[in-house]
């Protein structure tokens, strides 16, 4: 399948450094940095460096060092929040929207980590 990447969209700025970020953490292959517009106290979002659309689009295409980089960098960042419930913290969320009926609205693929607060059910069952 071929993806169509927009270089345009605003995580491809924050990458060019045209637009700032409050940066949790970066590596080689991946950015963190806290989100603007908070749901939860910890609200981190997590991007590849590389233009990838999606989850899948990544998975498909992305190098095993830039999954395996991007992978651990999630985990580095909930064991610097200290919420890994193994671990004693209280839990966090993962969140990666696709496409249209996932609701993404950057089109460069992104991880969304939650915590600090109770978060209640995430999809409701249908009527």
């Amino acid at each position: 399948m071929a993806y169509a990447y927009d270089d345009q969209n605003i995580f491809a700025k924050i990458l060019r450094r045209e637009i700032p970020n409050s940066t949790v953490m970066e590596t080689e292959h991946t950015l963190a940095f806290n989100d603007i517009a908070p749901q939860t106290p910890h609200h981190v979002l997590v991007i590849p460096k590389g233009p990838y659309v999606n989850h899948d689009h990544f998975a498909a295409e992305a190098t095993d060092a830039e999954i395996v980089d991007f992978t651990r960098v999630v985990g580095a960042i909930c064991a610097g929040l200290a919420i890994q419930p193994g671990e004693g913290g209280e839990g966090y969320r993962l969140i990666s929207n696709a496409g249209e009926t996932g609701v993404q609205e950057v089109p460069h693929y992104h991880m969304h980590i939650l915590s600090g607060r109770p978060l209640g059910r995430m999809v409701k069952k249908a009527d």
